[in-house]
């Protein structure tokens, strides 16, 4: 557990993929020969179990209530990987005090198998969980697109981090992009502002490329790269682990 690396996926706003890339960079991960656990930091409208189509009869709910342990909700997801299932519908979830959240990061160290990557699917937006969550993370990755919307919402968590909280270790994955240059200029734009705004030069990760194939395989409660090994966009998931292998 000494050498565990804790990524958080993160976005200002739902509706950018970013369940999508926490999914498919897990999976990609574990096919590279690591041991991979995904948790589905949404406490309040969980969905990642979903996308990897696994069937979950208990989630993170009745670990905080002392139902059950971590290693007693834990399932095995695609390529082996080990999915802890956030709750969905259950309200009081999302409103946990930061000393609950803390706990909930902290639970982890009683999995007793050897881990490489814990990835965090952190829930949308900039609340009290979200930040709590992400501090624990040695590296955020931020999810965006070429929106003006979802730009301003991944500066605006971007900002809350750096600012309020003094986290720095921020990386950003520009989502459905048309291709790579395009990726790399939307990094472009938006770190010229971190930089001259925040005094924060961004981590550039990579883009992933705009594919049909991603809602064919949501369609399917599936990762893509599990569902269409050849496509585009599982080429860029392949790639993306190799970076994050090297952050």
């Amino acid at each position: 557990m000494n050498d565990l690396k804790i990524i958080g996926i993160a976005s200002g706003k739902g509706g950018v993929g970013k369940t999508t890339i926490s999914t498919n960079l897990a999976v990609a991960l574990a096919e590279a020969g690591h041991q991979v656990m995904l948790f589905d930091g949404d406490l309040g409208l969980a969905n990642a179990q979903l996308a990897l189509g696994v069937q979950a009869d208990f989630n993170f709910s009745h670990v905080l209530s002392g139902e059950k342990t971590l290693k007693e909700i834990v399932v095995k997801g695609p390529s082996g990987i080990h999915v802890v299932p956030g709750a969905s519908g259950v309200g009081k979830m999302a409103d946990l005090s930061e000393a609950e959240l803390r706990g909930v990061v902290q639970s982890f160290s009683e999995f007793d198998q050897p881990l490489d990557y814990l990835i965090v699917d952190a829930a949308a937006g900039i609340s009290a969980a979200v930040t709590t969550f992400l501090k624990a993370c040695h590296e955020t990755l931020v999810v965006v697109r070429d929106e003006p919307s979802s730009i301003a919402d991944a500066y605006g968590i971007i900002k809350v981090l750096a600012t309020e909280h003094d986290y720095r270790n921020i990386g950003l994955i520009p989502n459905g992009v048309p291709d790579q240059r395009s990726g790399q200029l939307l990094y472009q734009r938006l770190n010229a502002v971190c930089v001259k705004f925040l005094n924060l030069d961004l981590e550039y990760t990579y883009s992933i490329e705009s594919d049909s194939t991603v809602l064919e395989a949501a369609k399917k409660y599936t990762p893509v790269i599990s569902h269409s090994p050849g496509s585009a966009a599982a080429r860029d998931f392949r790639k993306l682990a190799k970076e994050v292998g090297m952050l």
